[in-house]
């Protein structure tokens, strides 16, 4: 079965595209197309229908993409949220995911880039490109919580190898040779040691603090 998507984008023209687009992709199918935060709202509740992912624009009138994202992050959780602008600066990519994003592409990405980051948004519940990756990292320097001096186990360690792969906790379960319950342990375990809230800042210090696997 295909994976649903969303797109809300004010400009119709490339909206229609992107839709053009995707309906090509073997796994993904666009099931409707909004003009921002506000007339998205209005669509899913007059539908009741809740897509897999969300495609989001930032930079729209009435509600923009910030709005949006933090409205979905509160009300619909289970949605996954890829932003997809032309804003690549370090405010907007940090905003977005403190938002809600899990994901962030620029508009000028190649169609089988999208493809790609589509699949590991659904398959791993995150996906950054390097660029963004980078600005995730870098603002992630300053934060005071991530330096301080916490007792890690060995099990704990070995967790965190993992939370840089592709694999499930459910697979990382399998490959720790434990229940996928003692692995959502750890992680709970490690984000209140480390104040972090997501596989994603969990990754982000086990690559800064040479966990992550070679």
């Amino acid at each position: 079965m295909k994976k649903t998507i969303i797109i809300v984008d004010d400009h119709l023209l490339i909206a229609k595209a992107l839709q053009g687009i995707i309906d090509n992709f073997t796994d993904f199918e666009v099931i409707d197309v909004a003009e921002n935060g506000k007339d998205l709202i209005q669509k899913l509740r007059n539908t009741g229908k809740l897509p897999d992912i969300i495609l989001l624009d930032i930079s729209m009138p009435v509600m923009n993409g910030f709005e949006t994202a933090l409205w979905l992050k509160q009300n619909h959780p289970e949605i996954k949220i890829m932003a997809l602008s032309m804003q690549g600066d370090d405010n907007s990519v940090i905003k977005m995911i403190k938002s809600g994003a899990k994901g962030y592409l620029l508009k000028n990405t190649h169609p089988k880039d999208l493809e790609n980051a589509l699949s590991k948004l659904s398959s791993d519940g995150f996906f950054y490109p390097e660029w963004a990756s980078k600005i995730i990292f870098s603002s992630m320097n300053g934060d005071n919580a991530n330096e301080k001096i916490v007792k890690i186990s060995e099990r704990e360690k070995e967790f965190l190898t993992y939370t840089v792969t592709e694999l499930s906790y459910k697979e990382i379960a399998e490959k720790m040779h434990c229940s996928p319950r003692t692995v959502e342990s750890y992680r709970d375990q490690l984000c209140e040691k480390l104040d972090l809230k997501t596989r994603v800042g969990l990754a982000v210090f086990a690559i800064r603090n040479g966990f992550a696997e070679s």
